[in-house]
């Protein structure tokens, strides 16, 4: 079974425009800064500002040269950072190889990092409490799981892949005592010795290792649950612009195979998108206190 996750993500963007509709005053308000031309990044920044519009979020778009200081970077940081009426600050990744990206996440105003990338907020999402934010690939998983009312409380989930943005966070999120939580959590990577054994141990496969098609059928047990948060562009001469996106799960193999699967695209990407909108609505109502009609 499929679990969809472009519908669930505009359930969400219904329940936010419904929320925004009733404020009294400004709009919540994302600011968005690109650096470079990066076509991937051009595409997500283009996507997450659509979605603003959509649910009523008021979106400021700051696009700079890939040239640009890490200095210059900072200034425009911080005139976000000390502006009252911008209530989130996202700073898309990737950056250009001059600028230090855990720099920049730490000086954005942990009050207003709707990526959850912040030192603090890491910290406050470790200690497991709840007035930070959550990074918003492992937020918007968590939320699939609970809105396929999907019990994960005592399995074994089983994630490919370490990264800052979604591997560490994620097991955290798993080994909360909180709904969504309460799992037994091994963590792989590329060093890991007979990954496919443990994989097949996975009551949860979540691979998030940036490789096409990495994940196969003899790698998931049977009615396993298989989460792709890889996006890969591949050649595909069958298709009109000459490649299509993949995930990081063969999904034509393993579907058959698992209980349920989140297809590549319309799985996680659209989560990650709808968390971001969920982030700058609770720094809202954190920062202004959200009077409603």
């Amino acid at each position: 079974m499929i679990i969809d996750g472009k519908k669930i993500a505009e359930e969400i963007h219904g329940e936010i425009k419904e929320a925004i509709a009733h404020i009294v005053g400004r709009p919540p308000c994302l600011a968005v800064i690109l650096v470079g031309e990066h076509p991937a990044s051009k595409i997500y920044v283009s996507r997450k500002t659509r979605s603003c519009e959509e649910v009523g979020i008021l979106s400021i778009k700051k696009v700079l040269p890939e040239t640009v200081s890490e200095e210059e970077l900072i200034l425009e940081i911080q005139q976000f950072n000390a502006n009252p009426e911008v209530d989130g600050i996202l700073v898309q990744l990737p950056l250009p190889k001059h600028i230090h990206p855990s720099l920049i996440a730490s000086l954005i105003d942990p009050q207003k990092d709707v990526d959850g990338f912040h030192p603090i907020n890491v910290g406050k999402m470790l200690l497991g409490e709840t007035d930070g934010f959550l990074p918003c690939t492992p937020m918007g998983i968590r939320e699939l799981f609970l809105r396929s009312n999907i019990d994960v409380t005592g399995k074994h989930a089983v994630l490919i892949g370490r990264s800052n943005i979604v591997g560490k966070p994620m097991a955290a999120l798993l080994m909360q005592k909180a709904p969504g939580g309460n799992a037994t959590v091994t963590i792989t990577h590329q060093h890991t010795k007979n990954l496919k054994e443990i994989s097949r141990m996975a009551d949860i496969i979540i691979a998030a290792i940036g490789k096409a098609k990495f994940v196969t059928a003899d790698m998931v047990k049977e009615g396993a649950i298989v989460i792709d948060v890889g996006i890969n562009k591949i050649e595909d001469p069958t298709a009109k612009s000459g490649s299509r996106l993949v995930g990081d799960v063969d999904f034509d193999q393993v579907k058959d195979k698992c209980s349920l699967i989140t297809p590549v695209p319309g799985g996680v990407g659209p989560m990650t998108i709808a968390m971001l909108l969920q982030n700058t609505l609770q720094s809202y109502r954190q920062r202004e206190g959200s009077i409603l009609t």
